[in-house]
């Protein structure tokens, strides 16, 4: 049964997932990053993915984490209504597991950075524009929330190759 409380919706997941550690990361990305905003994750697989990308994005490519911002409250409402969501997140537990082997880490650690990464993407950063906002964001909150090299920096590594 499906805890009502968890912003993490399990689809086409691994079976030997630790879907309670990546429940209570999820939690602390809420509480921590979010302010106590919340959000929806999917987890499922490249084919679920791949749709959204294509139909959302125009990609027809499978990716790790989409970002889907929530539509902001309309004029007057957001200080009445302060705990509207951020918006859903979906990630391709596919794309989470290779890129879990390629870095030599767990999928839940995987799946944790995925998620910051997707948080701060609805919070309204964007690591192609910003001039290292978000880069330096994701990497505060990943030590604080003790996990591997973040999407940004891991992009600007390969990049300076």
């Amino acid at each position: 049964m499906p805890d009502p409380a968890s912003p993490v919706l399990f689809g086409r997941t691994p079976s030997r997932l630790r879907r309670r550690a990546v429940r209570l990361m999820a939690a602390r990305v809420q509480t921590e990053v979010a302010g106590g905003r919340a959000f929806t994750c999917l987890l499922t697989g490249d084919r679920e993915v791949k749709r959204l990308n294509r139909r959302f994005r125009g990609k027809n490519e499978p990716t790790d984490v989409l970002s889907f911002p929530a539509a902001p409250a309309p004029e007057g409402l957001a200080s009445l209504l302060p705990g509207l969501t951020l918006g859903e997140l979906a990630i391709s537990c596919e794309r989470a597991r290779a890129q879990a082997r390629e870095h030599g880490h767990s999928i839940e650690e995987e799946i944790g950075i995925l998620i910051l990464h997707g948080v701060l993407h609805l919070m309204g950063m964007d690591h192609e524009t910003d001039r290292g906002r978000m880069r330096r964001a994701e990497s505060r909150w990943r030590r604080k929330l003790e996990l591997p090299e973040g999407l940004v920096e891991r992009a600007a590594r390969e990049v300076a190759k």
